[in-house]
C-alpha cells in the first residue's frame, strides 16, 4: 500500500492455537478484486512451517518461487524462533519491487513498537543474505 498498490489480504484462523492450519494470501497489483489465490495461481510461497508448506504448495504457479530453501535456512540461522516471520519477510522483500522504507513502515504499523531493533535487524539481514 506504501508504494501506491491496491492491496487485499485473506487470512485462515481455524483452529491455529491447539495445532491446526493458518493460511494467508495476498493480492497487490493497480486494481486487485479478491484476495484468494487459487490453485496453481500463487507467484510465492513463503512457507513459516514445512508441513504447512506441504499443505499449501498446490498453490504455486509453475513458474512460481517456492521459499521453502530459504525458510529451511532460516530455522538454522534464526536462533530465537518468534523472529522467523521477520525473516522469511526480509527474504521475499528481495523478490518484489517495494522500497525498503515501505516495509520498515508496514513492519512499524504492524508490531507497534514491540522489538523494533531486533525485527528491522533481522529483516534486513534476510534482504542482504543473498544464498
Amino acid at each position: 500500500m506504501f508504494d501506491g498498490y491496491h492491496t487485499k489480504k485473506s487470512e485462515v484462523h481455524g483452529m491455529a492455537q491447539r495445532g491446526g492450519s493458518v493460511e494467508s494470501h495476498l493480492r497487490f497489483g493497480k486494481e486487485v478484486f479478491s484476495p484468494i489465490i487459487e490453485q496453481g495461481e500463487a507467484d510465492f510461497l513463503v512457507p513459516f512451517h514445512q508441513g504447512e508448506h506441504d499443505r499449501m504448495a498446490g498453490l504455486l504457479k509453475k513458474d512460481g518461487k517456492d521459499l521453502i530453501t530459504e525458510f529451511l535456512e532460516a530455522e538454522k540461522i534464526i536462533t530465537d524462533k518468534k523472529y522467523l516471520n521477520t525473516y522469511m519477510l526480509g527474504v521475499l522483500s528481495r523478490y518484489l519491487n517495494l522500497s525498503q522504507e515501505s516495509w520498515l513502515k508496514a513492519m512499524t504499523e504492524v508490531f507497534k513498537g514491540k522489538n523494533m531493533d531486533k525485527n528491522f535487524e533481522i529483516f534486513k539481514q534476510a534482504r542482504a543474505n543473498k544464498h
